[in-house]
């Protein structure tokens, strides 16, 4: 019997789908880049100079055919041939902007972001680009607020404002999406970290529970935009890369436009012996995407990325090794030879459908799937998972007392197959240098995770200068858990059935120009983070149905905006965030945790965020930029195992966060960057009696690019990171236990000194 909620779901979707006319709209301006709408662009007659607007859509309409100029604020100009008898899509180039001219898509209300009510990051291609495309980390961590920590490539943890600390192993209690396509799974568990970052045109990161379209997150939402795919142009980019520990990199990308369809395919190869013992890495990625403009009314998008990985994992290691030994890997990881196999995909189709000039509805049907193979020292991991999911929306604007009411309302469903099967693994048994070997099986689980989002959000502007957003999210989400494996007093049966109750999350925002150039902003929203289906279980096997999840109460203010003739651009905010019944993971046993809710936190914070345009002359600019995060996270209320650690720092979050960098551009080819890192200290124990040491890291990038004919031109480039070849921990296991003798493994060693150095040619057809 289908429940209230998805009911209504159904309705909504069959209601909303009832009309294909078309508008009979002449052209459509995008942004070339992200793909977003333009709207007031000015469309000037290049012979009688008549003027028209695009309107909020990009949507224009033109009397006569003709030769026309595009000109918008940020974007370079451009002039086209439009006739009245054929439909049109035009992109324009953007051109270094002002905030008025910057499109943030957080909350599916496209808006300026001067005019968004929470913080909001957008890390764009520049920011990718300053960094080798290798690792996510250096990128991220600029970011004020977001930490990711990174033992590996492939063993990485993101933390938003101290949510998802206490998460052993991973990354959780955050949302991800690529475009519209979730990237976290049904258990709350997010990796973006083998996407390809050259497939990526930008990521957009909201703090705090801010975003109802994305699920109402307590830590945030993490979107990675891909790179569109540009209308009237082909070409083909190849990117080659070397380095230190046997880095090899290549990269194919490709770009066949049309008048209304393009595609995009990009495909990349990065291979590394890495610093460490057991460290080696080898990842395939292929990511395709392509826009179909079938008329006015109609646009349908397609996204696929597939992921081959193998990669082994050294593993933490303890103190002394730490200090003496850091390349060495975990003794039984290395024994073991553990590493982890994996494919993985996802696969999205969109259709955007413009009802008329008030009302558009997006809708995307996804799947994903992933099949991996872990031999760690206790045992091996064999798993498989499947996803399907549907995410449908409305956006229109209606008049409110004169004044323009924004708004969109819709629901995701998403349901995963998730199978796991460990097995006994015997390398003990075998001479030093078998590796893994797969023995007797241990457990076979099958979970059905679902959950199901329902969310409305409207912006009202009061006048020019104020806007007042509103949001609701509710969620369900439950599991289904069948234990396959035969039940015994050792191994008892763990089938059973976890629900949540039915979570409602509002937010509230308001934001209030004070002037053309400076905003400020406040907001107060309520979040929530699931519990994974393993901390449900308990020793005896059953499952805990008074286990809770984390939600938590957001409050935040800030300011943003651009003075000195808008050479220096910043945001700042405050907040504080109170979460109860937090989820913390007892360890049992090796490969044994069980979830209790153990009290509450609190995370105030302050993040600060600078770009300073020192020389801005055609023959060379020259600019810098500042961020900086001030953490004061502490429990509350805290009692473990009758330990009571209320009071005490939240444990795996440096108290302080700094970035420090210089960019610049020439004329003539020549560009570079050098950017400095300050970590402050990170509470490993919850007894607050090991902290790690603080640590600063310098990095670099130089480069030369220039054509060397028509249509090619080339790119190439050399850095290095820690340059002072600075000893440090770039991961940590909190609390973590030692088993028998030994000492527990704390702590992960970030890299050396290294290098990279790439050569990129890209050929415009």
């Amino acid at each position: 019997m289908m429940t209230k909620p998805y009911g209504l779901f159904l309705i909504f979707i069959l209601v909303s789908l009832n009309s294909f006319s078309q508008i009979d709209y002449h052209g459509k301006v995008i942004d070339k880049d992200s793909g977003n709408a333009l709207e007031r662009v000015r469309i000037i007659n290049t012979i009688s100079q008549d003027t028209l607007v695009s309107n909020s859509n990009g949507f224009f309409r033109i009397p006569n055919s003709g030769n026309y100029k595009l000109q918008k604020f940020g974007f370079y100009e451009q002039t086209v041939n439009l006739t009245t008898t054929s439909y049109r899509i035009i992109s324009l180039e953007p051109n270094p902007s002002k905030l008025s001219e910057v499109i943030v898509n957080a909350n599916h209300l496209p808006t300026v972001l001067e005019k968004a009510t929470a913080t909001i990051n957008i890390i764009s291609k520049k920011d990718i680009e300053r960094s080798n495309n290798t690792n996510f980390a250096p990128i991220l961590n600029r970011v004020p607020g977001l930490f990711m920590q990174s033992g590996a490539l492939n063993t990485n943890r993101i933390t938003i404002r101290g949510i998802g600390s206490r998460t052993l192993y991973g990354t959780s209690k955050i949302r991800a999406y690529f475009k519209d396509i979730p990237l976290t799974n049904g258990s709350g568990e997010t990796t973006i970290e083998d996407f390809e970052l050259a497939s990526i045109s930008n990521i957009e990161i909201i703090k705090g529970a801010t975003s109802s379209s994305y699920g109402a997150g307590l830590g945030g939402t993490i979107i990675l935009k891909p790179q569109n795919s540009y209308l009237n142009q082909s070409s083909l980019n190849n990117e080659l890369t070397v380095g230190s520990f046997g880095l090899i990199k290549g990269i194919n990308n490709l770009n066949l436009g049309f008048k209304n369809n393009s595609i995009r395919a990009v495909y990349s190869h990065t291979q590394s012996d890495g610093y460490r013992d057991n460290n080696n890495y080898n990842r395939q990625t292929f990511t395709l995407s392509s826009q179909h403009y079938i008329n006015d009314t109609n646009e349908i998008s397609v996204l696929g990325s597939f992921v081959n990985l193998k990669a082994f994992i050294p593993s933490s290691i303890n103190a002394s090794d730490f200090e003496n030994n850091p390349e060495k890997a975990a003794f039984t990881w290395q024994q073991s030879q553990g590493f982890e196999d994996a494919n993985r995909g996802i696969l999205g189709l969109s259709w955007n459908h413009q009802y008329n000039s008030n009302l558009k509805q997006i809708t995307s049907v996804f799947t994903s799937f992933r099949t991996a193979l872990e031999p760690r020292p206790f045992n091996v991991l064999r798993e498989n998972s499947f996803a399907v999911g549907l995410r449908t929306r409305l956006l229109g604007n209606i008049i409110v007392f004169n004044k323009p009411l924004n708004y969109t309302f819709g629901g995701e469903i998403f349901n995963d197959t998730y199978t796991a099967r460990t097995f006994e693994n015997l390398y003990e048994d075998f001479p030093a240098g078998t590796g893994s070997v797969e023995g007797s099986k241990l457990s076979d689980f099958e979970e059905d995770r679902r959950y199901f989002n329902l969310f409305f959000e409207t912006d009202y502007s009061f006048s020019d200068l104020t806007t007042l957003t509103f949001g609701l999210n509710l969620n369900q989400t439950s599991y289904d858990l069948d234990d396959n494996f035969p039940s015994s007093e050792v191994n008892p049966d763990q089938s059973g059935t976890f629900k949540y109750n039915t979570i409602l999350s509002p937010k509230l925002g308001l934001s209030h120009l004070i002037s053309e150039e400076i905003s400020l902003f406040a907001s107060v929203s309520h979040g929530f983070s699931p519990i994974s289906l393993n901390e449900t279980l308990l020793p005896d096997g059953q499952i805990n149905t008074d286990l809770r999840p984390e939600t938590g109460w957001n409050f935040e203010i800030g300011t943003r905006g651009q003075l000195l003739k808008n050479r220096l651009q910043y945001t700042a905010s405050l907040y504080r965030l109170d979460i109860k019944n937090l989820v913390v993971s007892r360890r049992t046993a090796l490969d044994q945790f069980i979830g209790i809710n153990a009290g509450r936190t609190r995370h105030d914070g302050l993040e600060l965020s600078l770009d300073y345009k020192w020389l801005q002359k055609e023959a060379f600019q020259l600019s810098s930029f500042l961020s900086y995060t001030y953490n004061n996270y502490t429990f509350q209320d805290f009692v473990d195992n009758e330990t009571d650690f209320s009071g005490n720092d939240l444990t795996g979050v440096p108290n302080q966060i700094a970035n420090l960098g210089i960019d610049f551009n020439t004329a003539w080819g020549l560009y570079g960057n050098i950017n400095q890192q300050y970590v402050g200290a990170i509470p490993i124990t919850d007894s607050n009696l090991l902290y790690t040491e603080s640590y600063m890291l310098t990095n670099l990038k130089f480069g030369y690019k220039n054509q060397l004919s028509k249509g090619l031109t080339f790119n190439i480039f050399t850095g290095l990171n820690n340059l002072f070849d600075k000893h440090y921990a770039a991961q940590v296991l909190i609390n973590a236990t030692g088993f028998g003798d030994s000492a527990p493994r704390y702590y992960y060693p970030g890299n050396p000194v290294n290098y990279f150095s790439g050569l990129n040619l890209n050929y415009v057809f």
